[in-house]
């Protein structure tokens, strides 16, 4: 099945791994015993590394180690132009400076925080989990699933199937009463990510394939998301969209880039 199925049983094992580690906190936090014990913290890991190891799993079962290796190169190849790099990092903080803008040109309610964290520390904290997390997301999402997906579809057609499973990937969280993403508008908040995964998928394929570039935009939108408060989820697919938009435009639905996009290969 694997070898015929690569893309299906990499979801199944993402998805599967990573609801092993949230549904006992999501049980846990409604009161459903005996998921409430600290011993269960430690299922906690699995959601981080369930993108990557999914990933790892398929490439050797397929490809042996010649696949593993094609598959975390990408995310070691720090050599690239500098610009990229500022795109990466100043892109995050300019898209949410723009979103606030928004928010308060439009007179909407900015979305509140459930953390008992604040200043300095949520972002520091925000900034030490996503380096932890986002790289082995990156190698799932983008250096897995995404060429895969490019492989039959068009750019834009792989990024809303990609975002969108991406979405209901991060559906338990949603349940965990407690967890930030609980209180979040669904609706909205999906959205918001099926845009953002347009971007994503420019700046992968702009960048032939670069995980590192892409980590470092996927680290920032979250280090910055903690800086800057009280953005409505709106504006942020006000922003989102349109700058997906332009790219569209710009670039066309075939590639999404200046560049060919990436196929599994």
């Amino acid at each position: 099945m694997i070898k015929r199925h690569p893309l299906l049983t990499f979801y199944l094992l993402a998805f599967g791994l990573a609801w092993l580690g949230w549904l006992p906190q999501v049980l846990g936090a409604r009161g459903i015993v005996p998921f409430n014990q600290p011993y269960l913290q430690g299922l906690l890991i699995l959601p981080g590394i369930a993108p990557a190891l999914a990933a790892l799993l398929v490439a050797w079962a397929t490809q042996g180690g010649t696949g593993v290796q094609r598959l975390f190169r990408p995310l070691l190849r720090w050599r690239v132009g500098w610009l990229w790099y500022g795109v990466a990092i100043a892109t995050p903080l300019g898209l949410l400076l723009l979103a606030k803008g928004v928010t308060v040109l439009l007179g909407l309610p900015g979305a509140a925080t459930e953390s008992t964290q604040e200043g300095v520390s949520l972002v520091v904290t925000a900034l030490i989990t996503s380096i932890l997390a986002n790289p082995w997301e990156e190698v799932g999402w983008r250096g897995f699933a995404l060429p895969h997906w490019q492989q039959r579809f068009t750019a834009l057609t792989a990024s809303l199937i990609l975002g969108g499973l991406w979405g209901l990937w991060h559906v338990p969280l949603f349940f965990w009463v407690g967890n930030p993403m609980a209180t979040y508008p669904f609706g909205l908040w999906f959205l918001s990510l099926l845009a953002l995964t347009v971007l994503y998928t420019w700046l992968y394929n702009a960048t032939a394939g670069n995980l590192f570039v892409v980590t470092l935009f996927h680290v920032g939108l979250n280090t910055f998301g903690a800086a800057v408060q009280g953005i409505s989820w709106l504006s942020l697919v006000l922003v989102y969209g349109l700058v997906a938009l332009i790219l569209l435009v710009r670039f066309g639905p075939t590639h999404l880039s200046p560049q060919p996009r990436i196929k599994a290969g």
